[in-house]
């Protein structure tokens, strides 16, 4: 709507956008509180078990998952590439580095990173974007990546 004001002025501004929607500020409060509402209601049903619960998800299940994932993705294109593949180290992974295609230390991420490049993490080396499917995954690479036997 800023775009479709005319003026320069902050007060001509609001009395524009308050005659365009009188009620605007009242139908966004009442939405917050029972937003805020229902976040009271949950966070009572918050305890040391569902957090355990949450804690063990994160810490076994989705770092196994996302290791094979992650596996699953080095192993597909270094197949396509012809060539061998391996996990990152630790020290490595550190860098940003997932794992390796033939020499190449490459990093894995999903599609919808790529419009996040407002991040301030630094990759500094080729990275191999996997989308998910509702049949399997596709992964897309640059063809110039670089593949030393």
């Amino acid at each position: 709507m800023i775009q479709q004001f005319e003026g320069n002025e902050f007060k001509k501004w609001e009395e524009w956008y308050l005659a365009q929607h009188p009620n605007a500020i009242q139908k966004a409060t009442e939405k917050i509180v029972e937003m805020v509402e229902n976040l009271k209601d949950v966070m009572t049903k918050i305890d040391q078990e569902m957090i355990e619960m949450w804690v063990r998800d994160l810490v076994i299940v989705k770092t196994f998952v996302g290791l094979k994932f992650q596996e699953a993705i080095l192993k597909a294109v270094a197949d396509d590439l012809n060539t061998k593949y391996r996990l990152a180290e630790p020290e490595e992974e550190s860098k940003g580095i997932d794992g390796f295609v033939g020499n190449q230390a490459v990093s894995i991420k999903p599609q919808s990173y790529e419009a996040k490049k407002a991040l301030s993490e630094q990759i500094l080396v080729p990275i191999i974007f996997y989308e998910k499917m509702k049949d399997g995954i596709n992964i897309y690479f640059e063809d110039n990546l670089l593949i030393t036997q």
